[in-house]
């Protein structure tokens, strides 16, 4: 089997979120995150580290950057989360459920409800909307 080329998405994928903090910053996005402090405070980052996942993901079209400016302050970016990269709550799930239920011993430090609070879970589903067990998934080269 040939490896893919330049061109295959999952390839793509894993090269712009596939680190670590990458993958942290977007799931304190999802969670509300929009200042480069709040950024900071959640996750113990160091301010470097945090300005280059930040540039990446802007750069990416995954964030957008968004002028703020607090009474008597300087103005400043924040950081929302484009079209795209709302679509990363899907992947950050199935990661987080797959890791849950094969890797961790603690419960999850994230839980992903409906707007009303019931606890949802990432599946396949088909063009009509019904669901289909992974087991009955496979993969194919295109």
């Amino acid at each position: 089997m040939t490896p893919p080329d330049g061109n295959c998405s999952l390839v793509k994928a894993v090269d712009l979120v596939g680190e670590r903090w990458t993958f942290l910053v977007l799931c304190e996005a999802l969670a509300g995150a929009t200042r480069f402090s709040e950024f900071r405070a959640r996750l113990g980052i160091a301010s470097d580290v945090l300005a280059a996942r930040l540039a990446k993901l802007v750069d990416s079209g995954l964030l957008a950057r968004q002028t703020y400016r607090e009474p008597g302050q300087r103005p400043r970016d924040g950081y929302c989360l484009t079209d795209a990269g709302r679509k990363m709550n899907v992947v950050l799930s199935a990661l987080q459920e797959w890791g849950g239920a094969h890797l961790s011993e603690t419960a999850p430090t994230v839980a992903y409800r409906t707007g009303d609070g019931r606890p949802v879970q990432v599946r396949f589903v088909d063009g009509e909307g019904a669901v289909v067990p992974s087991g009955d998934v496979r993969s194919e080269r295109v």
